[in-house]
């Protein structure tokens, strides 16, 4: 009867001494990643992007063998949907959501170069859509001025076709009433995201090097 008194001791000391550490953990848990606060989260305005408004852009180098003349290839779609959440009394809460771009729709002044895109070298028939992840946003002002230009960098990953590489888009973003734009670009190396650089032999060939942007407006929905 001793020993199973002992025993029943010693499994109630264990079971507190385990409930304490849960609980320490637990507690650590909430100082290491605190969930935003009633008012915090009632503070955040969305904003959608408005495609009509908004446009993403590539430009990319190409070189004309005969003259060897080189020609800065242009392209751009209406084609993007995204969403932005702005915190005004506290800038730095902001974020960007996913940004996905229907990059089949893509239009230059050659309807021939942007038929070869689809089928051949981007092969955006078969992969229509791009996406840029956001990670975070750095450089928002820790105080809200309506219709400040706010120089921003925001990294991210960026998914074209089946290959998801980080990249860092770089501008600026304003809000202006219930009216937000941005103006943003980054770089990418074509053969990154596993595809090489246009190229027709004896004709012409494009570089490696592309520049992408994306100049949105984005407005919050009306009640």
């Amino acid at each position: 009867m001793a020993n199973d008194d002992v025993k029943r001791r010693g499994t109630a000391a264990r079971g507190r001494l385990v409930a304490a550490v849960v609980a320490g953990l637990c507690l650590a848990a909430g100082a290491w990643w605190p969930g935003p606060s009633p008012a915090a989260a009632a503070s955040v305005e969305r904003f959608v992007i408005v495609p009509a408004d908004s446009t993403v852009t590539y430009r990319v180098g190409e070189t004309f063998v005969t003259g060897n003349r080189y020609n800065l290839a242009v392209g751009t779609t209406h084609d993007v949907q995204g969403e932005a959440y702005v915190d005004r009394a506290h800038p730095s809460n902001s974020r960007i959501g996913p940004v996905t771009v229907n990059i089949s729709t893509f239009q230059s002044d050659k309807r021939r170069r942007d038929q070869a895109i689809r089928d051949h070298w981007l092969e955006s028939t078969k992969y229509p859509t791009a996406v840029f992840t956001p990670t975070a946003i750095h450089g928002l002002p820790a105080t809200y001025r309506d219709g400040q230009d706010a120089p921003v960098e925001i990294p991210g990953t960026l998914r074209v076709r089946d290959v998801t590489k980080p990249v860092t888009f770089a501008g600026t973003v304003k809000l202006s009433g219930n009216t937000l734009t941005g103006k943003l670009q980054t770089t990418i190396q074509m053969t990154d995201f596993g595809f090489d650089p246009p190229s027709i032999l004896g004709m012409l060939k494009a570089e490696n090097k592309a520049q992408l942007e994306l100049d949105f407006t984005a407005e919050a929905p009306q009640s």
